[in-house]
């Protein structure tokens, strides 16, 4: 009962009132540790892969760079990328306290705790929960990219087929440094990618995540620069996945 009146909460609120989705996409929150995160899904079929976008930062900050109270994204640059994916299981998973303030959020998980443990861990088990053995494409945005490159590093059960990044922080030391912000003293990092067959697109123009800290990670030929993209238009970009 209480899925089905937080389902109803994010139809009214979220569903509607943010995101105005596809009718073939369900709203489907899934319990996972310390949060319930919110996903659209559209699964068409039981034995074909699952791709799965997992959100960036959202509205963690507001324009004078203090923290929000809430982070539900603003921007559709990622839902419309999901609207556009003709394949048969497409998920949208928000990350947690998006959409969802669920007890356990505190600000520190959109903030300096947004790539904890805590927060790994959750997207794991909701990973988990919604693809089960079914081979996965994960798709991360900017600091959705690390998020989804930890899950492929600490959970090597998840059956990751192909791992996709766009605009993506994909090492925050290095990209804090680079700004000159305040470390993120309570997330995990990366400091070697997962081994899984692996894209990451880059926005020629994108000020927010460089080109130069991609390439400091990545073989240039798995980096797919996009002309004149910044970090939320890439002008109807079109992901390359695996068969």
């Amino acid at each position: 009962m209480r899925y089905i009146i937080m389902c109803a909460f994010l139809v009214l609120v979220g569903c509607a009132g943010t995101w105005h989705a596809p009718s073939d996409f369900a709203c489907t929150p899934v319990a996972s540790g310390e949060y319930e995160i919110a996903t659209w899904q559209r699964i068409l079929d039981s034995s074909a892969p699952i791709h799965i976008y997992i959100e960036g930062d959202g509205h963690a900050f507001d324009s004078r760079g203090v923290p929000t109270n809430n982070p539900t994204p603003r921007g559709t640059f990622l839902r419309d990328l999901v609207v556009m994916d003709t394949a048969p299981n497409v998920v949208y998973m928000a990350r947690p306290c998006q959409y969802i303030m669920s007890d356990g959020c505190d600000i520190s998980d959109w903030t300096d705790g947004r790539f904890s443990e805590s927060v790994i861990e959750s997207v794991a088990t909701a990973i988990r929960t919604i693809a089960g053995n079914r081979p996965v494409i994960l798709v991360g945005y900017s600091g959705g990219a690390m998020v989804s490159g930890l899950v492929i590093l600490r959970h090597p059960e998840i059956n990751v087929r192909q791992w996709i990044t766009i605009a993506g922080v994909l090492n925050h030391t290095d990209w804090t440094n680079y700004f000159g912000d305040s470390p993120l003293i309570k997330s995990l990092d990366m400091t070697q990618l997962p081994d899984v067959p692996q894209l990451h697109y880059v926005g020629a123009d994108d000020d927010i995540v460089p080109l130069e800290l991609a390439q400091r990670m990545v073989s240039d030929t798995d980096i797919i620069v996009i002309p004149n993209a910044t970090h939320n238009d890439f002008k109807n970009l079109k992901l390359n996945f695996l068969n």
